[in-house]
């Protein structure tokens, strides 16, 4: 049976993730209040942010800069956006 849980970011019981995608208490965090589907969300949302603004994964600022664009995504508060990007039509 898939486990649910109260989803931070769409404020629904929604299927949870499998495991923690992060050691430690970040990443109990993200698997005890983010849904997969959230979760889904921001790994496209972050490869938008990487590849727009340039960032540098070895760079520990634009971590840092992405951690806390990813917390304010999922705490419902105004985030970054890559400039310019359209979304496909559907």
């Amino acid at each position: 049976m898939t486990r649910t849980i109260m989803c931070r970011k769409y404020k629904e019981e929604l299927p949870a993730l499998e495991r923690p995608p992060y050691p430690g208490a970040k990443g109990q965090d993200i698997y005890d209040h983010v849904s997969a589907k959230a979760w889904g969300d921001w790994l496209k949302h972050q490869t938008l942010l990487i590849n727009e603004k340039r960032l540098n994964m070895m760079n520990a600022e634009d971590r840092r800069y992405l951690a806390g664009e990813m917390d304010k995504f999922f705490s419902g508060e105004e985030y970054a956006q890559a400039e310019g990007y359209v979304p496909p039509a559907q």
